[in-house]
């Protein structure tokens, strides 16, 4: 899920009227990515483990699509 919410801020934020926009995405991002996966990889790492990433590029969180054009 990583790589394509990565790939779609990259390709929908550069079209932006204004960069705040772009930064109220990449904050969304952050905050959903932390919630589930990024839990995930805090504790594998602690844990000396392999991460179990769950989340899934046909499961993007629910403020996208953030931006028709």
């Amino acid at each position: 899920m990583a790589v394509a919410l990565t790939r779609q801020m990259l390709y929908r934020n550069s079209a932006q009227p204004h960069p705040i926009e772009a930064h109220r995405v990449d904050s969304l991002a952050m905050f959903y990515t932390s919630i589930a996966d990024g839990k995930e990889g805090v504790a594998a790492f602690l844990e000396k483990r392999d991460a179990q990433f769950a989340g899934k590029a046909s499961q993007m969180p629910p403020f996208y699509p953030w931006w028709k054009g």
